[in-house]
């Protein structure tokens, strides 16, 4: 079997932004100086993580629409999702494309959203597209833009898990809009790192941190718990909650059954823990959790809880077990104890800073990893102390600096 070209060994023709936009001339006339540039930027979500990491970026953006006018559009595919995103922050969806649609598949969802796309960009024409990390929301726009000859802004830019196909398609995904996106806003110095050795230029590369950060922040000051989170809180009483999140395509099936299973002996053998799974609306994750959970002593099956909700669970958690993406990056700033139910991770800074153990999908790892937790609780007390390697909640802010920056505006200088 052939070895995997890597991508970025293939010229891709990438929209060059120096020759589409110029920055004002230190000549201007004064008219010129009267009448400030202003660009427009289309931001394009589909899933919950995006939308919630996408949410700062689009305030920062309404901030300065003196300079920058935001267009925002929502595929719709989690819709259920998704909107109690849009309510949460007050975000204004310009475009819904309502692309929801039962047991579709990626390549189906792809095409769809690229043919309700193309009309919208063609008709908005926009100086960028911004999409954020490895859907196939993301990388629909993203393709969508390419053909159209827009720049691209790609948010959580340069994460790899060094297997194409873990998580999958994700991975591929976010290679693959690496290769067409003319700026990467990347989350951290390691992935600037793997940018840069991936050929990638320098010029392109901002490291702003994690969005995702700045919206935790925003949530956990202002959104109180609600009596539905409090329900579960009283039923677990004074037990260890222990928060259980599996979703992603690769672990359906046997490898999520196996895990499932070990994660109910687990409990089964310690009568101090409480399992809460908050399950996804995929009907393949529902079928095994009620299939290994149902019905077990201090075990609950809940329906997804409302991001502010999920945060707090998160921080009454005593342990965290997830495949979860976006769970990588909230247990650091929560300074919670995860084990990654996966084999690889493309968010290793979580791992390195003490935050996560990567596990695998062996329920005897698994097990073992739980019963290591269960006695050692120095784990904890090293968490009081970490710094989260994802940013401090300034990540919107230097995200709209730099694409000011090379779309060649001007911002107030609170948000420069």
């Amino acid at each position: 079997m052939s070895a995997l070209i890597p991508l970025t060994a293939i010229p891709y023709p990438v929209p060059e932004p120096a020759k589409r936009f110029q920055a004002p001339s230190r000549q201007s006339s004064s008219s010129a100086q009267a009448s400030p540039k202003r660009s427009s930027v289309a931001v394009i979500f589909g899933t919950r993580p995006e939308a919630i990491k996408l949410a700062p970026v689009i305030q920062a953006l309404n901030m300065q629409e003196q300079a920058i006018r935001c267009v925002v559009i929502a595929t719709g595919q989690h819709s259920r999702l998704v909107q109690p995103v849009i309510d949460l922050f007050g975000m204004r969806v310009d475009y819904n494309l309502s692309l929801m649609q039962p047991g579709q598949s990626p390549n189906t969802l792809t095409a769809r959203a690229m043919t309700a796309l193309e009309p919208i960009l063609a008709q908005e024409k926009p100086d960028a597209v911004l999409v954020q990390g490895d859907t196939s929301s993301a990388l629909a726009a993203a393709l969508t833009a390419f053909h159209l000859r827009i720049p691209i802004g790609h948010i959580e830019a340069g994460l790899r898990s060094g297997d194409a196909t873990n998580p999958f398609p994700e991975e591929m995904n976010r290679r693959l809009i690496t290769n067409v996106a003319s700026w990467h806003f990347a989350p951290t110095g390691a992935n600037r790192r793997q940018l840069l050795a991936e050929g990638v230029a320098a010029k392109t590369i901002f490291v702003t941190g994690n969005p995702v950060v700045d919206a935790f922040l925003t949530i956990r000051r202002r959104v109180p718990a609600t009596e539905r989170l409090r329900d579960i809180l009283r039923q677990a009483g004074s037990r260890r909650i222990l928060v259980v999140t599996m979703h992603r395509r690769e672990n359906l099936g046997e490898v999520m059954a196996g895990c499932l299973k070990a994660l109910r002996q687990f409990v089964q053998r310690h009568a101090d823990v409480e399992l809460v799974f908050p399950m996804h609306p995929n009907p393949a994750v529902r079928s095994v959790a009620d299939a290994v959970l149902g019905n077990t002593e201090r075990v609950q099956l809940v329906e997804p809880l409302d991001y502010p909700d999920f945060l707090a669970l998160l921080s009454r958690a005593w342990l965290i077990a997830s495949d979860s993406g976006g769970v990588q990056e909230e247990a650091p700033a929560l300074r919670k104890p995860l084990l990654i139910l996966r084999e690889t991770t493309e968010r290793p800074e979580a791992v390195q800073v003490g935050a996560a153990r990567l596990v695998g999908t062996s329920p005897r790892r698994l097990a073992a990893m739980l019963e290591s937790a269960y006695v050692d609780e120095s784990w904890h007390g090293r968490l009081r102390t970490i710094i989260n390697p994802f940013g401090r909640g300034k990540s919107a802010v230097r995200i709209v600096a730099a694409l000011a920056k090379v779309l060649g505006v001007s911002l107030r200088k609170e948000a420069a």
